[in-house]
């Protein structure tokens, strides 16, 4: 699923299926209008690749299903966040296989807007997955925006006890 990529300053967001994703795609969306720049969203998966994959036939299979996969990706956040794919803005949807930071760094050139969402990991996803956003605030050419995805109202972090310690709490 590769589509001509629009000339000029371009917004690209990074879309998969997690919340913090979702805010960064409305985001987009809004910042798009905004500056009257065309919107491209990609989806990376992370299926393993061989890599020269003629030279097993299954990973061309493998690899054709998980492209097929991030156009539903990309279709299903669009239908979740705007009702579909907004008519007013000039759209693309990239879809590619391997890792998610080296591909968004790699289509974000100079003058584009590089997308992110960030949600909450867990330890074991901060231990065995490299964080993709802080990725390409490390290695873009261009702008990146992070995303933070909003706690919900009844998180202790929205408290005012955030970030202090219990020793250092002052008790009336």
């Amino acid at each position: 699923m590769e589509q001509e990529l629009p000339g000029g300053a371009r917004l690209i967001v990074g879309v998969d299926e997690s919340p913090a994703s979702r805010w960064a795609l409305a985001w987009a969306i809004g910042a798009a209008r905004l500056h009257r720049m065309a919107l491209v969203a990609v989806h990376v998966s992370r299926a393993p690749v061989h890599p020269f994959p003629e030279a097993l036939p299954v990973q061309h299979a493998v690899r054709a299903g998980e492209e097929a996969r991030c156009a539903e990706v990309i279709t299903a956040a669009f239908e979740d966040v705007a009702g579909g794919v907004p008519d007013d803005l000039t759209t693309a949807a990239i879809g590619r296989v391997g890792d998610p930071g080296y591909h968004l760094v790699d289509l974000a050139g100079e003058g584009d807007l590089l997308v992110l969402g960030r949600g909450r990991r867990g330890l074991f996803s901060r231990i065995f997955l490299p964080s993709t956003s802080m990725y390409c605030a490390r290695h873009a050419r261009t702008t990146v925006v992070i995303v933070q995805q909003p706690a919900a109202p009844d998180d202790p972090e929205l408290s005012g006890d955030r970030g202090r310690r219990s020793w250092g709490r002052r008790h009336p």
